[in-house]
């Protein structure tokens, strides 16, 4: 046999080593902790599971790879966004989103992007209230905010109580004879990242209303960190 066959077959006897090489190093297990590989919620009225992608290559989608969006709009958001509002990250949104699927009625895990962002997918068992109809200055009402809070978040209005006295008690800073927070929601609030102002900007305006800190939590993370870390996301 010629040399250079023999350097043939030991090179292509190599590459084909390389790449079951490279297989096998792809088929290790991704799981979410080391004792959690996946973990099945409801997403409209249908199960979902979250998990993480299992190619070991898989990288992030082109709309979460920008390093550098404008700021502003576009700024870094802090870790502590209020006073009394804890941050959590992954694991917490996912024991959430579990608790919420498994029928507990005071947790609700909500996404604060626009519908358009949403469509390209969201965390299963999030339910989708836009930061639009929560904040004042892209045009949502007082009245709009109270039904939202009334209607989705398990606010009580007081009774007799108007628009008008709840804007009169927002400008005393007191709106504890104007609303009953005794039953509302523990929510959890995401938008796109870290660098995301639309989930903040729920948050201040509910905070406003006098929605207690202690029951809104913050995944500053988002969709960005979500897809970093190759999580399921649901449409």
């Amino acid at each position: 046999m010629k040399v250079t066959n023999v350097l043939a077959i030991s090179l292509v006897a190599t590459g084909l080593f390389l790449t079951a090489g490279a297989q096998a190093k792809e088929s290790k297990p991704v799981g979410i902790t080391p004792d959690i590989s996946s973990v099945t919620v409801m997403h409209n009225g249908k199960e979902a599971k979250i998990s993480r992608n299992q190619d070991n290559g898989n990288t992030v989608i082109p709309a979460f790879a920008k390093t550098s969006r404008p700021c502003p709009p576009f700024c870094i958001q802090p870790i502590k966004l209020a006073e009394g509002v804890e941050t959590v990250g992954e694991v917490e949104v996912i024991d959430y989103a579990k608790k919420m699927s498994d029928g507990d009625k005071s947790i609700m895990l909500v996404d604060s992007r626009t519908p358009d962002w949403v469509a390209k997918g969201t965390i299963p068992s999030a339910v989708n209230i836009s930061w639009v109809e929560l904040t004042p200055k892209k045009g949502a009402t007082t009245e709009g905010i109270i039904k939202v809070m009334t209607e989705k978040f398990g606010a009580k209005l007081t009774k007799g109580v108007t628009d008008v006295d709840v804007d009169e008690a927002i400008a005393d800073s007191d709106t504890s004879k104007v609303f009953d927070y005794s039953g509302a929601k523990t929510l959890v609030m995401f938008c796109n990242g870290m660098w995301c102002g639309q989930s903040p900007a729920s948050i201040k305006a509910l905070l406003k209303f006098g929605y207690p800190a202690d029951k809104i939590k913050y995944y500053r993370g988002g969709m960005q960190d979500w897809e970093i870390l190759g999580l399921s996301t649901a449409k």
